[in-house]
């Protein structure tokens, strides 16, 4: 066994710099400016996602190959280059990653144009959250892609989709969309006027055997539905071979040439014959995938999304083959040093948050520690899978003595709610800093003025309003506009559960919509995160919590579905019950704690903050604007507790999240020191609107302020809001 050298710890950073990297702001661009942020006492660059995105992605996250540098922010040299400036000023690079998705329209992301080709047999199916038994019984073994612009049907006899061929594969190309057709049907294309193939060449003609002969491999090619792992990979192997056999046909013979492009023709359809696209129509009902209008995600999307993104499919970060296939760069570049810190995005997402944190340090460990020990000599090479076993007993010694140990520093993109805390199970260093952001943003408010604003803005609005009650309902609409369809899902699991129990059977599954939908909408918090039958109390307190609010806004709704429902979050589950049964439970559980985040956010960031505008300074990502201002003796108690418990989070008073940035803030904040000023613009405001609706409305002639008035007119014929 090889002496290992002392572990050195996290590199813990002083102050860090947020670099956007996309096609605008490149490698060499962040290379030639790190002299100047170490001259004005940066210390660690906070890096964007650098990893293959879609092309023109301007912020990263749409993320296609997670293991390989983005060729439009730069080549591998210019990377080495600006990592080799960051070390000649003892400069680190914190790496922002996102675990949770991947972009899915682009056939650039290889692993899903895999799966959209194969099926459930594509070694990569597992990767991403797909549904492969949706309620709509037309979508089994299907991914509904929607992407249309229009009804399908429409879309189709517009010619708007188009089949081609391609290096000896057939795919049909919707604009920038080029999904693959699954080898299975190429035979429905290759069969169609064979008669006429067959009368242009002799039956003994090479090029026509070979024509016949790759037909009839396509009839015995295993299924996309296969599982059999033998199966698969002659499926594999053997489509591969078709395909190669087809180009050198294609390119060898003339005849087969101009049959298979007569047979695009005819498949594409003449617009104006709707008859004429029922080749293609029938091709298309026979892919693993299914084309629809965008809008259909709504309601049948049978694969799980970034919120309500549709072309961000979310990966299954749970399975260790994912996990290890999707951080192989990242790690490669934690050995090589080039990264000190991790950023992990949107950790709500997740579906068990408190393990892949876990794993991430365990192998954060095991690289920085090889880097130290492969030091140790260059003479003899260590043996790497003996090295990485005796590395990771080692971690567990580490652990065992402090289970709070962290070997890497990393910090969670988690929104906090007020008085809300990160499990102390998961092993970060803290957060990206918007619970600083809004205290610090909170002290410049006066809050003695709190009731003369609420009273302000009510007689503004004409009416009385209650924030909670905003947050509510948007959440509501949320689940309603926008992810009815992941909601549907989640019920009618919860059905299948209850059907399985005689005091359960009897609950219908439009009323355990209902009670879903309600404890969401109340839920305190963007999610629990429970991963064992051992509930901690936190998460027990904001399920019972929510529970309780639901009932108490819906009275005429059974309590008993109501309980259910909390039994099965809260894994009350009875001791008769099969380990199966058990497990359906606690999967339900798991898979209802990731859409309460995006429900959340959708429900309170994106509509909520813009529905209640009392002092939008307040409505910030993270932030409580109901809460009007903090004092100092707050403020100051809020950072004794970070020091204590957190000191090494991020602390930050904008992000490239923030709605609004700080210094817009500081001028809105300034409004609530001066109420009295603020009631006459708005006095003055309403006042003039008044007269520029009845100008509109004919009532009055312009006066000499006409320019500002028929400004209004305009904006307001225009349907614009001008609240």
């Amino acid at each position: 066994m090889m002496p290992m050298k002392d572990f050195p710890g996290a590199r813990i950073p002083v102050s860090t710099y947020r670099l956007q990297f996309n096609y605008q702001f490149t490698f060499t661009d962040a290379r030639n400016i790190v002299p100047y942020l170490h001259e004005i006492g940066i210390t660690d660059i906070y890096s964007s996602p650098h990893f293959k995105a879609r092309r023109g992605s301007l912020h990263g996250y749409e993320v296609v190959d997670p293991n390989s540098l983005n060729p439009e922010l730069g080549t591998t040299q210019e990377y080495d280059e600006f990592v080799r400036e960051l070390r000649k000023y003892e400069m680190g690079q914190i790496l922002d990653i996102v675990p949770n998705h991947m972009c899915i329209e682009c056939s650039d992301n290889v692993w899903w144009t895999d799966v959209l080709e194969n099926g459930m047999s594509s070694p990569y199916s597992i990767f991403f959250d797909i549904d492969w038994k949706p309620v709509k019984k037309g979508l089994e073994n299907k991914v509904l892609i929607p992407i249309l612009g229009d009804q399908y049907g429409n879309v189709l006899e517009n010619h708007e989709l188009q089949l081609t061929f391609e290096g000896g594969a057939f795919f049909v190309s919707y604009y920038d969309h080029k999904l693959p057709v699954i080898p299975d049907t190429y035979a429905y294309i290759l069969k169609h006027r064979l008669e006429d193939a067959q009368s242009l060449l002799s039956p003994d003609d090479p090029h026509l055997v070979e024509l016949l002969s790759i037909i009839t491999a396509l009839g015995h090619l295993p299924q996309y539905t296969e599982k059999d792992t033998e199966k698969i990979d002659e499926r594999y192997r053997e489509k591969e071979v078709i395909k190669k056999r087809l180009v050198e046909l294609f390119n060898e013979s003339q005849e087969i040439r101009s049959f298979i492009k007569e047979n695009i023709r005819l498949f594409n359809g003449s617009k104006g014959d709707h008859r004429s696209f029922n080749l293609l129509d029938e091709l298309l009902n026979k892919q693993v995938w299914r084309l629809s209008h965008w809008r259909v995600a709504t309601e049948e999307i049978t694969y799980r999304r970034f919120f309500d993104i549709n072309n961000l499919g979310a990966i299954r970060m749970e399975y260790a083959a994912v996990f290890n296939e999707t951080h192989k760069l990242i790690f490669r570049l934690i050995r090589e040093g080039k990264v000190m810190g991790l950023r992990i995005d949107h950790t709500d997402g997740l579906y068990n948050a408190s393990e892949y944190f876990d794993k991430l340090q365990r192998n954060c460990f095991v690289m920085m520690q090889s880097a130290l020990d492969d030091d140790l000599t260059s003479e003899e090479p260590l043996d790497r899978e003996q090295s990485n076993s005796e590395l990771l007993q080692q971690y567990e010694k580490m652990i065992a003595q402090d289970p709070q140990f962290k070997p890497f520093y990393v910090i969670g993109e988690k929104i906090l709610t007020r008085g809300e805390k990160i499990p102390d199970e998961w092993l970060v260093y803290g957060t990206t800093g918007y619970v600083f952001l809004n205290s610090v943003n909170s002290i410049f408010v006066q809050a003695r003025n709190g009731k003369i604003f609420d009273a302000l803005y009510g007689n503004f609005i004409k009416s009385k309003v209650s924030f909670q009650d905003i947050v509510y309902e948007k959440k509501k609409l949320v689940m309603q506009v926008a992810m009815s369809g992941e909601i549907n899902s989640l019920a009618h699991y919860l059905n299948f559960i209850s059907e399985k129990n005689r005091h359960t059977r009897d609950f219908t599954l439009n009323s355990l919509i209902k009670a879903i939908t309600e404890v969401i909408a109340c839920f305190p918090v963007y999610g629990t995160y429970i991963n064992s039958l051992d509930i901690k109390e936190r998460d027990r307190q904001y399920i019972e919590t929510a529970v309780a609010k639901a009932k108490r806004r819906n009275t005429a709704v059974s309590r008993y579905i109501f309980d259910f429902l909390k039994d099965v979050l809260l894994l009350n589950i009875p001791e008769e019950f099969e380990e199966s049964d058990k497990y359906e439970w606690f999967d339900f559980t798991m898979k209802f704690q990731q859409i309460t985040g995006p429900v959340m956010a959708k429900g309170l960031e994106d509509t909520a903050f813009y529905a209640f505008t009392r002092l939008v300074s307040l409505n910030e990502v993270g932030g409580s604007p109901e809460r009007f201002g903090v004092s100092l003796e707050a403020f100051h108690g809020q950072n004794m507790e970070r020091i204590k418990f957190w000191p090494h989070s991020l602390l930050t008073t904008s992000t490239h999240d923030t709605r609004r940035s700080e210094d817009v803030r500081a001028r809105i904040n300034v409004l609530s020191e001066i109420p009295q000023k603020w009631k006459e613009c708005l006095t003055k405001w309403s006042r003039d609107n008044k007269k520029a609706k009845k100008i509109i409305d004919g009532q009055v002639v312009p006066d000499r302020n006409e320019e500002y008035l028929l400004y209004q007119k305009s904006r307001m014929k225009g349907g614009e809001n001008i609240l």
